[in-house]
């Protein structure tokens, strides 16, 4: 594991991306529609005006969600501690890069998960690889896009094939 831990969600370094990006369906889990890109109502600028009481005030899924520090990582790597609230002419660009460090993110605790396996010397040497590159990588906005179509593949495609080290029970 690098030094700084990616995954590690701290919410003071965001600029609540995950608030603005987000959408979400009234239900027993959100006390109202919200679309996609539109802030939530209970936003004050990058606070929640609700935050102490979410689950009382019917938003159990905020408090059930985690980025895994997606949002701060964005904000602090790919927009130097810049932010829309600003200038909200970076919306859209804070929006597309938060969906691209979520599915880097994601694909960061799979391949940390995998360390739990019984995987021969080369699988393993290939999950650290991968590993490395998304950890120690510099993201910016074109690459966050480009991810899925690229990088993102190559780890599905090795996460899919090291499946057989999962045992029976699991699966």
């Amino acid at each position: 594991m690098s030094q700084t831990d990616h995954l590690k969600t701290d919410c003071s370094k965001c600029a609540a991306l995950c608030c603005v990006v987000l959408a979400f369906d009234k239900s027993k889990d959100f006390a109202f529609d919200k679309n996609p890109g539109e802030p939530c109502r209970n936003l004050s600028g990058h606070d929640c005006s609700i935050h102490d009481r979410l689950k009382q005030d019917g938003f159990a899924g905020c408090v059930a969600y985690d980025c895994l520090g997606a949002g701060n990582r964005v904000v602090q790597e790919v927009f130097a501690g810049r932010s829309w609230r600003q200038d909200p002419r970076l919306i859209r660009l804070m929006m597309e890069a938060f969906s691209g460090m979520c599915e880097v993110h994601k694909r960061i605790d799979l391949l940390r998960a995998a360390e739990t396996l019984q995987l021969d010397q080369q699988d393993d040497l290939t999950r650290q690889s991968f590993l490395a590159r998304l950890e120690e990588h510099r993201w910016s906005g074109p690459e966050l896009n480009e991810f899925e179509a690229g990088l993102a593949l190559e780890i599905d495609l090795f996460l899919h094939g090291i499946g057989a080290y999962v045992p029976a029970s699991f699966s």
